[in-house]
């Protein structure tokens, strides 16, 4: 019943049994909570400083309030020792110590903690030049750029490469190509005849030396990501991204490389000491999970051809030929059949149909399939399991013979982006049409981009792979990285032919410093800030950009004037433009790297 007081207000009287806990305290109790899970899901080493940072004050307007940009107070970063040269933070010797041998583990990605990150800037070595444009630079490189010796008296025999002068000249040879590796890759040409039709378009090499095969392979169309650990063969990555091939540090050992599920149309392995039979096969299973249905597995090397190889092995016929048989034995459990096999090279190729696969469902099978928990394309810090990633039936279009022949397959929606949240044919239509404007407008802003003097390009938060297909018919090679934490959309970038990694910005990318020609981002700060520290993303930046390498930093008006704070205390040079639609709310920072040498002596 409703009473009136003395203004004539209504007064309310609860039912005394009711058990309704006043509005207040209900307030009081959801602002304490809301506090607390504010602490737990944004702790403050993700913030920013907060003697750092100034907000604007909110300007209010009649319709609308707006937030003035970020401001960041000017601040200055000192210059690493000269002994961070070649510093790579999440595959440092200095702290191999720390982590086991066992499978190699301690070659595997152990960033340091926060509070151990170094927020300095990394010099380059003393007498270090601009790079050697491309494709001179596939077969040479200045010899103070990557300063390493050891390789070259290792390796020289081998033909991986040779100092003359100030260069490493590098005659593409290798440990199973003595003849060359143009001669190498006719050989295989001969025995996968896809190789030559479009139909392999991306490849992966696992121990790749100084990465000549995917570099000859860059020649006949096919994209090859060179992968390698960082290890006493001093700076096999440094050396391939210096010739403006594409590679990446890694190691296959006790977690999943960074790649989707059925992506490489090939994978090649030569005489990389992989020991694919031990530890219950488990490397090879991870071959099988990142190679395509229909793709090839390419071995050269121990125990192919033991018979002519053996006694240059250190081992016995008997030894060789049980090896072989015993991997023999193996691929075929995990669905491959041998291809087809002469001299050095033997081919298997991964079964394409259900009927072996059915057999790997059986209860009594190994290596057995892998469960549902399993998540095929789950590859960031994700455990190396002794089980079998098995092709979606569902996927009818995954396979090698299914999929649209290079470059055909660059423009075509791929079945699998249905599996993305929000993902359909219209939308990659709409998005690869929207790159074509934008790297219109981004090659009047910075006109070195589709010339010789841009080959390294990293596109940090990519989506489709979008901005790389606008630049296909350009002198370059863009690795699209697509966030851990973000819609999984690399299946997508691999299916239309392109390459790219996961990873995550709160920590150090897996390659060597000053290996980018052209890094961009589009809204990485207005997607990541609440978890990444924008500073030290930064740092990351300048320590992988090549002095005078270029940066686009497509972002919102909120952040680009800190960015350009921090990118001036960096010594890049900036400017700020406006986007191709003229729009207020979004800017592009053009930014150029500067060249400096250390005050420090260097070897």
């Amino acid at each position: 019943m409703k009473n009136k007081d003395k203004d004539g207000k209504p007064i309310y009287h609860p039912d005394k049994n009711s058990r309704m806990v006043p509005v207040s305290i209900l307030l009081v109790i959801l602002c304490g909570v809301s506090f607390y899970l504010g602490g737990v899901f944004c702790p403050e080493k993700n913030k920013l400083n907060a003697k750092d940072v100034v907000r604007a004050e909110t300007q209010d307007s009649k319709e609308h309030s707006i937030v003035a940009p970020l401001q960041i107070k000017s601040v200055s970063f000192p210059e690493c020792s000269v002994d961070y040269q070649d510093y790579t933070p999440c595959t440092d010797p200095r702290r191999w110590k720390k982590y086991g041998y066992h499978r190699l583990t301690f070659m595997e990605r152990h960033c340091p903690p926060i509070y151990e990150r170094k927020a300095c800037l990394v010099p380059p070595p003393n007498g270090y030049k601009v790079p050697i444009r491309w494709p001179k630079s596939k077969n040479e490189c200045w010899y103070r750029n990557v300063p390493y010796d050891w390789i070259d008296k290792q390796k020289s025999n081998q033909h991986w490469l040779k100092k003359e002068g100030e260069k490493f000249l590098f005659p593409g040879g290798g440990t199973m190509f003595p003849n060359g590796v143009s001669a190498y890759v006719d050989l295989m040409q001969d025995l996968i005849p896809p190789m030559k039709d479009g139909a392999i378009r991306t490849a992966i090499d696992t121990g790749c030396g100084v990465a000549s095969w995917g570099g000859d392979l860059l020649d006949r169309g096919i994209l090859t990501v060179s992968l390698a650990p960082r290890d006493n063969h001093e700076a096999q990555v440094q050396f391939a991204l210096e010739r403006g091939i594409p590679a990446i540090l890694g190691i296959i050992s006790t977690q999943r490389l960074p790649f989707p599920s059925n992506s490489f149309d090939m994978a090649h392995c030569s005489r990389c000491l992989i020991p694919w039979t031990e530890f219950g096969g488990i490397y090879l299973m991870e071959i099988h999970r990142i190679l395509r249905p229909g793709g090839f597995w390419v071995l050269s090397g121990p125990p192919v051809n033991y018979e002519n190889r053996w006694r240059g092995w250190n081992t016995t016929m008997e030894d060789q030929k049980a090896d072989y048989e015993k991997l023999q034995e193996l691929l075929t459990a995990l669905c491959f059949k041998l291809y087809d096999k002469k001299d050095d090279i033997a081919v298997w190729q991964k079964a394409s149909d259900e009927s072996c696969y059915k057999k790997i469902s059986d209860p009594d099978a190994y290596p057995p399939k892998c469960d549902d928990s399993t998540e095929p394309d789950s590859a960031w810090y994700t455990p190396l399991r002794a089980c079998v990633v098995v092709p979606s039936p569902k996927l009818k279009k995954l396979g090698l013979k299914s999929v649209q022949k290079w470059p055909e397959r660059l423009h075509v929606a791929p079945e699998r982006i249905s599996d993305v949240p929000g993902g359909s044919s219209g939308a990659f239509k709409h998005d690869d049409s929207k790159w074509k404007v934008r790297v219109k407008h981004y090659k009047k802003l910075l006109p070195a981009l589709g010339t010789d003097k841009i080959r390294n390009v990293m596109d940090m938060n990519t989506v489709y792979g979008g901005f790389a297909a606008s630049v296909i018919s350009d002198p370059l090679w863009v690795m699209n990285v697509v966030s851990s934490y973000g819609p999984n959309t690399l299946p997508v970038i691999y299916d239309r032919g392109l390459i790219g990694t996961y990873h995550d910005w709160r920590e150090a990318f897996s390659t060597y410093p000053r290996t980018y020609d052209l890094l961009h981002l589009d809204g990485l700060f207005t997607a990541e800030s609440h978890r990444c520290d924008v500073k030290f993303v930064l740092l990351e930046m300048d320590r992988i950009l090549r002095p005078g390498g270029y940066a686009l930093v497509r972002e919102s008006t909120y952040f680009v004037d800190a960015i350009a704070t921090i990118a001036k205390a960096m010594r890049w040079g900036c400017r700020k433009e406006d986007t191709e639609y003229g729009v207020e709310k979004e800017k592009i920072l053009v930014c150029q790297k500067k060249l400096w040498f250390s005050k420090q002596s260097s070897r």
